[in-house]
């Protein structure tokens, strides 16, 4: 069995979020999605307008998804790897060589974001 992990914040979930997510599991038998906490969040100068238990609950109803855990830090995702034995880990292109240090425990995947479509833009959108 092959396990893939990603990370995000899945704040105002769009059409990018559930592309990323079959992408993400075409990879792979197993996906494992962890969703940011409003705590790291707040440690990341973000601001969600769903709270996390509700998030998280919309990405674990996604077909593509097997399991959903919180994500609290950016050091866990060594951790992560090492405990759900993951084989990739997948990102959207936007973050291209931030996480290259984790090729030495897995593979490490960019994917390409859907274009026209992101949870900024939205969030702008809905200030006009």
């Amino acid at each position: 069995m092959k396990t893939v992990i990603t990370y995000g914040t899945f704040d105002l979930f769009h059409i990018g979020h559930l592309n990323l997510l079959k992408r993400a599991k075409e990879l792979g038998d197993y996906l494992i999605v962890a969703v940011s906490s409003d705590a790291f969040n707040r440690v990341k100068g973000k601001i969600c307008c769903i709270p996390d238990y509700e998030r998280m609950e919309i990405v674990e109803a996604i077909k593509y998804v097997d399991k959903v855990i919180p994500e609290n830090s950016w050091e866990q995702k060594v951790d992560d790897i090492k405990k759900y034995n993951v084989d990739v880990f997948v990102m959207g292109d936007d973050w291209r060589g931030k996480f290259d240090d984790l090729k030495k425990y897995c593979e490490v995947v960019y994917l390409p974001r859907t274009e026209g479509i992101s949870t900024t833009q939205i969030k702008d959108e809905l200030k006009s």
